[in-house]
């Protein structure tokens, strides 16, 4: 057993947690000052403030805590770490008014990325990936999901899924890493619509990844110009069949009915949500599926955002990512995200904490972390700050340390 003694606080989210994370307010946070918290490696023992430890916990060598907040851990519940090359030339045409239209013509976009990421070898994509997990992991993220969705084709797609797996396996004691598999971002040319491409690459390297048991979860682009809803319907439908969990992208471009269909099909969440409308709105706030935002894409574009407030007031399950990646995010640091997001967006202190740990761990079916209560798992960040606070006001700065 270990643990924690003189906390300046800690985040309990134990109101959240009753809430099942919806309607998040003030009181909610349960914030316990001079608190301690017992632990072994699977489950959290107790939980209370310093002078009440159990006479059973006494003898327990415990961690000083002064001067440090300890919170739930933090989730990126919506990452694209693993691609080659950066697209920084794209995003400088973007400043000077250059279209998507533009770009694309310029070589641009996601199949630029694609292009470098195949001309990546796999030694190059492991090591370029475990050096931006550890950078993420420097902010006090403990939790990342990984998304493919660069190679494209089978060969590489299933190259980073193994990669992602392998990813997993080498930060396994500090780390936890959700494989997501999306083969179905975007249609490579010389492929007539998205049927084809789904039936000629998308499945069958699905069926392989799944024989070699290293994928959480799958995810396809549900937009104009991508994949329809008959395309997406499909391969819900399919991998549904092998008990694979759904996650969507979903209303970025256009209100296609993106949320509704990620609710009737049970789906882990639904992300990006900047054009969905009320209808879809009302199917999340009905539903366990996780309104995921990603506030650092609208930023990264000069997009609007998605309607953050309307989707908590309606009773919507709602989480922030980061959705770092080459071309619409290349920012890692959620923390950062949610600072910057929190007054554009309306939100408030225990929205933003509940929206980056527990209601993102729940985007990923992690229904055992997310709030710091007996019973749960000893998922934690550690801010050395004397109250949580500082961490979101403090926009930029760094206050994590190693749990």
């Amino acid at each position: 057993m270990k643990g924690f003694k003189n906390l300046s606080q800690i985040l309990t989210l134990s109101g959240v947690h009753k809430k099942d994370g919806r309607g998040p307010v003030a009181e909610d946070l349960n914030i316990i000052e001079d608190g301690a918290v017992i632990y072994n490696d699977h489950t959290i023992l107790w939980v209370g403030q310093t002078k009440d430890i159990p006479t059973k916990y006494q003898n327990i060598s415990l961690r000083d805590g002064h001067g440090h907040v300890l919170t739930p851990e933090i989730v990126d519940s919506h990452t694209h770490l693993v691609f080659g090359g950066n697209r920084s030339k794209e995003y400088s045409m973007r400043l000077n008014g250059a279209d998507y239209e533009a770009i694309a013509k310029a070589g641009g976009g996601i199949l630029s990325t694609m292009k470098q990421t195949n001309e990546a070898s796999r030694d190059e994509l492991f090591s370029i990936a475990k050096k931006r997990i550890e950078r993420i992991h420097s902010y006090g993220i403990g939790t990342i999901e990984i998304k493919s969705g660069y190679g494209l084709n089978i060969q590489k797609e299933i190259e980073c899924a193994e990669i992602i797996n392998d990813l997993k396996i080498e930060f396994k004691n500090n780390v936890q890493i959700f494989n997501t598999f999306m083969p179905a971002h975007a249609i490579p040319t010389g492929f007539a619509n998205g049927r084809e491409y789904l039936e000629k690459i998308v499945y069958p390297s699905i069926d392989q990844v799944h024989k070699k048991n290293i994928i959480d979860a799958v995810d396809i682009f549900f937009e104009e110009g991508y994949f329809n809803k008959e395309d997406t319907e499909q391969f819900f439908k399919f991998c549904q069949d092998l008990n694979l969990p759904l996650k969507v992208h979903a209303d970025e471009f256009n209100d296609n009915g993106g949320a509704s269909l990620a609710c009737e099909y049970k789906a882990l969440s639904c992300d990006h949500l900047l054009r969905t409308g009320s209808k879809g709105i009302e199917s999340l706030s009905k539903s366990n599926t996780v309104a995921t935002i990603l506030p650092g894409t609208g930023f990264f574009l000069g997009k609007d955002q998605a309607d953050a407030r309307k989707l908590i007031d309606k009773g919507a399950k709602l989480s922030i990512a980061s959705d770092f990646n080459p071309g619409s995010c290349h920012c890692d640091n959620l923390v950062l995200i949610s600072s910057l997001a929190a007054p554009t967006l309306k939100l408030s202190l225990a929205e933003i904490w509940c929206g980056i740990t527990l209601n993102a761990a729940h985007s990923l079916g992690l229904r055992e972390q997310g709030a710091i209560l007996q019973g749960l798992k000893p998922r934690f960040s550690l801010f050395k700050v004397g109250q949580v606070d500082e961490i979101t006001y403090n926009w930029g700065r760094n206050f994590s340390v190693p749990v």
